[in-house]
């Protein structure tokens, strides 16, 4: 599969920016995916140790990808301890 990529970017040298966007979102989107199964509060993959893991974090904790007005560090807690 590489070599006839290769092979048809010598014939059209037009196709190689095209290659390297394709190629690039297909990166950025399995790094996106192993971002959100790694750090997401969400996903459990120990449910023996940590059965719960979105009860331990606190309200300082930024777990999203991007926040537009949030200041995460200045929130305070204010919900009960389960």
């Amino acid at each position: 599969m590489f070599r006839v990529m290769v092979s048809h970017a010598k014939k059209h040298p037009s196709l190689i920016p095209l290659f390297l966007i394709i190629g690039s979102g297909g990166v950025g989107a399995a790094l996106y995916l192993m971002r959100l199964a790694v750090f997401n509060p969400d996903v459990c993959w120990d449910k023996k140790n940590n059965p719960e893991p979105w009860n331990k974090l606190a309200p300082s904790d930024q777990y999203k990808f991007y926040s537009v007005n949030v200041d995460y560090s200045r929130l305070k807690k204010d919900r009960p301890d389960f």
